[in-house]
């Protein structure tokens, strides 16, 4: 299966299918006010770099970074489709990610998810992350997790 990753504006039509999948998947889980991914256009209004997975053409998974003043990137909108699962993408995307913020001078990667990402949170943990109090702008929320990873050289 041969797997590339594009940047992608979030409005591409790729981009907006997988963000309204990840937005069904989570809102079925969570309530509104735990819920904090960007919107497309929120997306695009905070200059998020955003990339699409795609495996043998198809639009298999996404994810974004926002950089904060050199201070450290957030992971924005980590999704792999449910056919695609379990083998390996949501990895991928994530050194894809870390790797694009190292190259960019920052040593610290932060994201927030929820706690019924049982998937989501083994992938972060596996790969270095651990839990942190929430950062702005998040505030503490029985459902919700902020996590960090400090990136060397």
């Amino acid at each position: 299966m041969e797997t590339i990753i594009t940047p992608e504006k979030p409005d591409s039509a790729d981009a907006r299918l997988l963000i309204a999948e990840l937005e069904a998947e989570l809102s079925s889980r969570y309530p509104a006010e735990s819920r904090h991914g960007y919107s497309v256009e929120k997306l695009m209004a905070q200059r998020v770099e955003f990339f699409v997975m795609r495996c043998d053409g198809a639009p298999a998974g996404c994810g974004g970074i926002q950089f904060f003043d050199g201070e450290y990137g957030e992971l924005k909108r980590m999704f792999v489709r449910p056919s695609f699962r379990g083998i390996g993408l949501s990895k991928i995307m994530l050194e894809w990610l870390t790797t694009l913020a190292r190259s960019r001078g920052v040593n610290v990667v932060r994201l927030e998810t929820g706690i019924h990402q049982h998937a989501a949170i083994a992938l972060y943990e596996t790969a270095g992350f651990y839990q942190i109090p929430p950062f702005p702008p998040y505030r503490k929320d029985p459902v919700s997790r902020c996590y960090e990873k400090r990136l060397s050289g």
